[in-house]
C-alpha cells in the first residue's frame, strides 16, 4: 500500500459469521466480552464487518497498524458510536452510559475522551441470531440509571447489491434517553491508498473546513477530493461540514474509488444532526450523526442503507 505497513492481527479464530445474498459476501465479527475481536469502550460492539466483497471489490478491512481488542478504534466496517449519557453530570466514582457497550465507571474529573478505555461496570447481555443473509444483534441492559433493549440487524437485500442496518432502541427504564449516534464508515476500498481518485459526494453544496483542507484535500462544490496521496501520520479532519437541511433526503453520501472502479451510496431515513469527515492514509470516513430521543416505554427506529456499485472505466 504505497509503502504503508499494516501489522496483521494475531492468528486467532475470533467469534464470527458470514452472510451472503449471492451478490455480496460479508464476514462479521460477533460481540464477546472474553474472546471478541473488539472489546473497547468507544464503539457499539455489533456490526464489526471485517470484509465485504461485491463485483470483484472489497470495501472493508484492517486500516490500523496496531491491534489489541481494547484499542478504541481497532474495529472495521460501518461501525457506530453513541454519545455518552450523563458523563459531565456524573461524579467521580459514578457510572455513565454508552449504548452498545454498557454502564462505564468514571474514574476522575477529566473530560470524556473516546480514546480512553473505561472500566465496564455493567456490560448487559448480548445475543445473536444468525441466518444466511443477515445477523440480528440484541443488547439488553438493566441498570439503576438506564435500561434499554437495543436491536441491530445487519441484512443483505435479496437480489440487490445492498446492505441495510436496521436499528430499534426501546427505553425500558425510567429516564429519557437523549443522545446522538454516528457511523464512522471505515472504508478500505480495495486497500487503495487515500489520495486523488477517492471522491466523497453529497447532494448539496458543502461548506466548512478543518485540518488538512487546502493542503491534503479540498472541498469543491458538493464534493470532497484529495489533492495528493496521504503520507504516514497525515490526516484530514473536518469536524462540522455544513450545507445540509433538516430533510432526510440530504443524508445521501457517495464514496467512489475512481482508480479501482468501486462505489457505495449511503442513505438513511433520518436527517443529519451533524456531518464530520476524517481520513488517514488507509481509510476515508464520512461520519454522519443523527439525533436520538426516547422517553420511558417508547422506542426509536432508524435504517441506514449501503448500495454498492461499480464505475464504468
Amino acid at each position: 500500500m504505497s509503502g504503508l505497513i499494516l501489522i496483521a492481527t494475531p492468528f486467532i479464530k475470533f467469534p464470527q459469521t458470514e452472510i451472503s445474498n449471492g451478490l455480496i459476501h460479508a464476514t462479521i465479527y460477533l460481540p464477546d466480552s472474553r474472546k471478541g475481536y473488539y472489546q473497547g469502550t468507544r464503539f457499539d460492539w455489533s456490526g464489526n464487518i471485517t470484509s465485504l466483497k461485491f463485483g470483484g471489490h472489497n470495501y472493508f478491512g484492517q486500516w490500523f497498524t496496531k491491534y489489541s481488542p481494547e484499542i478504541h478504534d481497532a474495529i472495521m466496517g460501518p461501525v457506530e458510536e453513541f454519545t455518552p449519557l450523563d458523563y459531565q453530570e456524573t461524579k467521580t466514582g459514578g457510572s455513565f452510559l454508552k449504548i452498545g457497550v454498557g454502564m462505564l465507571y468514571k474514574p476522575d474529573d477529566k473530560p470524556y475522551t473516546f480514546s480512553r478505555l473505561y472500566q465496564v461496570l455493567n456490560q448487559g447481555k448480548w445475543s445473536v441470531k444468525k441466518e444466511s443473509d443477515q445477523v440480528k444483534f440484541t443488547h439488553e441492559l438493566n441498570d439503576k440509571e438506564y435500561s434499554y433493549h437495543y436491536e441491530k440487524t445487519v441484512q443483505l437485500t435479496k437480489d440487490k447489491p445492498e446492505l441495510v442496518l436496521s436499528h430499534t432502541l426501546k427505553n425500558t427504564g425510567n429516564r429519557t434517553i437523549e443522545t446522538s449516534v454516528y457511523d464512522h464508515n471505515f472504508f478500505v476500498i480495495d486497500k487503495h491508498p487515500i489520495g486523488p481518485g477517492i471522491v466523497i459526494k453529497l447532494p448539496f453544496k458543502l461548506t466548512g473546513g478543518g485540518s488538512g483542507i487546502g493542503e491534503l484535500a479540498d472541498i469543491q462544490e458538493n464534493q470532497l477530493v484529495f489533492l495528493r496521496v496521504l503520507g504516514n501520520g497525515e490526516t484530514v479532519f473536518c469536524p462540522a461540514l455544513e450545507g445540509f437541511s433538516d430533510n432526510a433526503n440530504d443524508y445521501d453520501i457517495r464514496i467512489e474509488n475512481r482508480i479501482t472502479g468501486a462505489g457505495v451510496r449511503i442513505t438513511c431515513d433520518q436527517p443529519f444532526l451533524k456531518l464530520a469527515f476524517w481520513a488517514c492514509p488507509t481509510t476515508a470516513c464520512p461520519e454522519p450523526y443523527i439525533k436520538i430521543k426516547v422517553d420511558p416505554g417508547q422506542e426509536f427506529s432508524w435504517k441506514i442503507k449501503y448500495e454498492f456499485y461499480t464505475l464504468s472505466k
